[in-house]
């Protein structure tokens, strides 16, 4: 009994203890967009059902594509800014620049992994 309880209890841990990209912050924005490398930004908000279907895959391009690509989220319910920065109508919203920091590319609602991958290769991802 116990130890059912103790795993029941370490996977609802591993659930609430998963990570999220954080809210980038302007300082963020600026050193990826001045890094030389092609940058993704998903805008959106962490309450949203689309927005909440990119999370696994920005984590994992995240992680995939590191020192190669920027792949940053911001979310614009917290950083009202931000959405007025970047003109946002609707969320979420992907913006793509090249590696001069030059926006390629826009696209809103759900984006899958491979349709991230390919719009980051476009825009000079090797």
């Amino acid at each position: 009994m116990i130890r059912c309880l103790t795993v029941v209890g370490m996977l609802l841990l591993a659930g609430v203890a998963r990570a999220e990209l954080p809210s980038a912050t302007d300082a963020a924005v600026r050193q990826a967009l001045s890094s030389g490398k092609p940058t993704v930004i998903d805008l959106g908000a962490r309450t949203c059902i689309s927005c909440k279907k990119m999370v696994p895959i920005l984590e994992s391009l995240s992680s995939e594509y590191s020192g190669k690509a920027s792949v940053l989220f911001i979310d614009v319910r917290e950083d009202q800014s931000a959405a007025q920065k970047f003109r946002i109508q609707m969320i979420p919203t992907q913006i793509f620049f090249d590696a001069n920091g030059k926006e390629v590319k826009r696209h809103t609602g759900f984006m899958s992994k491979a349709d991230i991958v390919k719009e980051l290769k476009a825009a000079g991802l090797k």
